[in-house]
């Protein structure tokens, strides 16, 4: 599970009261530990632990800073003092969560002591201001189950774009030739979003696979495990190289502070090694460490934003969009040789040769079934979106390498989507519904959530807490 850190900077304003404000910021801190929410408190910053002054401002900016929080909430405990929250957002930068907690109702004389919605309007209209990007959760109580909902959502936001703005990604050689779809921009991914790429030439990593070969001792580990959890259909030589590729592959991607890694996986490779990489990549996407093929630096972005929006506990599957189901209207086979991780088949994993290569090395099984998230990060032109979208595992004909047959809403509105671009044939599956942590995440990220459904109106009514 990732581990995020929030930091808590209850607010409020001087005319209303402070007794209560102090009472509910003490309440929700409670509540936060009760969820088990890693959070900074601000107890030490004044006597009441508020923000609601320039000098607390400073000094909560400070802390929050050294203790390099990942996301930001604001709990408006009363009124709140706008201008001090945007400040801090704004020298922040982190993903904000805007709240406060629903007012009781008014004494026998008309008396409230908090006025805590119309504080949050406020507070909105000047987060705008700033041009700060937030996210609000409706205003509840402590206890109701939106609340939960909503932090835990919020959390895997942050996790997200704490992901996407420390990205660096492995690349293992060029492109292949006829793969125009996956050329990406390298200096644009850099200056607008500081995602980072690390070339290394063919050599490199088959030098370090040598390595591998010679120290054993980690080779010898991932053979076994691959005879403890796969049908093994190879001889003995070409699943040594399959460890010895899986081994080359993660110190490479250690070595050089990568989070994932896009891999030329044909044709080159089979001359130098014999096998097909399918399966050590799958090895590391188990580790949830995403390796995905054909260079596709764009399909290991989205596999990390995708698994970042799990909260980094459950694995994806990098597939091709192939062909239509020869029986359901809305049917669709998502495939790839063979590289998706062990923990998403229904069956036991066959070790074995792909469909359309004549060189060993893939995987072959059938995905759960279920209801998964598919996803593509991608742009041309200096503009950049992320197809999103939900569909469910159905049955189908057999298949070769890793499988699963999926049925959406409309295939033909998907099929235009992804040919009218920016897409490609490639997208990312998991077996999660993340796609409201997604589509907010974008805000910060600065790119464009793209619904291949119309169920923008669903997903805004979820993070509004309906």
């Amino acid at each position: 599970m990732a581990k995020i850190k929030i930091g808590y900077a209850p607010t409020r304003r001087s005319i209303f009261s402070a007794p209560d404000a102090v009472k509910y910021r003490g309440l929700t801190a409670d509540r936060l530990r009760e969820l088990g929410i890693d959070f900074v408190d601000i107890t030490d910053v004044n006597e009441e632990g508020l923000l609601y002054d320039e000098a607390g401002r400073i000094k909560i900016a400070e802390k929050f800073k050294k203790e390099k929080i990942d996301g930001l909430f604001l709990p408006h405990c009363n009124f709140g003092t706008e201008f001090e929250c945007a400040r801090l957002a704004k020298e922040l930068n982190v993903p904000v969560l805007l709240w406060g907690p629903l007012d009781e109702r008014p004494d026998e004389n008309g008396v409230r002591l908090r006025d805590t919605q119309c504080g949050l309007f406020a507070t909105g209209k000047v987060l705008r201001r700033f041009r700060v990007p937030f996210t609000y959760m409706t205003n509840c109580r402590l206890n109701d189950p939106v609340f939960e909902r909503g932090l835990r959502d919020f959390m895997a936001v942050c996790n997200v774009v704490k992901t996407f703005r420390n990205m660096r990604i492995l690349q293992i050689s060029t492109r292949p030739y006829e793969f125009w779809s996956t050329m990406c921009n390298e200096g644009e991914l850099l200056e607008k979003f500081n995602i980072q790429l690390t070339p290394i030439p063919m050599p490199e990593l088959t030098d370090e696979m040598k390595k591998a070969k010679a120290e054993g001792t980690e080779v010898a580990k991932v053979v076994e495990y691959c005879r403890a959890n796969m049908e093994i259909c190879v001889k003995d030589n070409e699943l040594e190289n399959v460890a010895a590729l899986k081994v080359a592959m993660g110190n490479l991607i250690k070595k050089y502070g990568c989070q994932a890694a896009a891999i030329q996986c044909w044709n080159q490779l089979q001359s130098e090694i014999g096998i097909m990489p399918c399966a050590a990549n799958a090895l590391l996407n188990e580790e949830g460490i995403p390796v995905v093929c054909e260079t596709d630096i764009h399909g290991a972005i989205t596999a990390l934003l995708v698994e970042a929006a799990a909260l980094d506990d459950t694995r994806s599957f990098f597939a091709d969009w192939t062909i239509r189901h020869p029986d359901i209207e809305n049917g669709e086979l998502l495939q790839h040789c063979g590289p998706w991780p062990i923990s998403v088949a229904r069956e036991t994993p066959k070790l074995t040769y792909p469909l359309a290569f004549s060189h060993p090395g893939s995987i072959t099984a059938e995905a759960k079934h279920g209801e998964v998230t598919l996803a593509r990060f991608d742009g041309d032109n200096g503009e950049y979106s992320m197809l999103l979208g939900k569909a469910k595992g159905v049955d189908g004909p057999k298949g070769m390498g890793t499988y699963l047959w999926v049925e959406v809403e409309n295939i033909k509105r998907l099929e235009a989507k992804i040919v009218e671009g920016p897409y490609i044939h490639h997208c990312v599956g998991i077996h999660k519904d993340v796609v409201p942590v997604l589509y907010e995440a974008c805000k910060y990220m600065g790119i464009t959530p793209d619904l291949y459904d119309p169920i923008e109106e669903d997903v805004k009514a979820y993070l509004r807490g309906e």
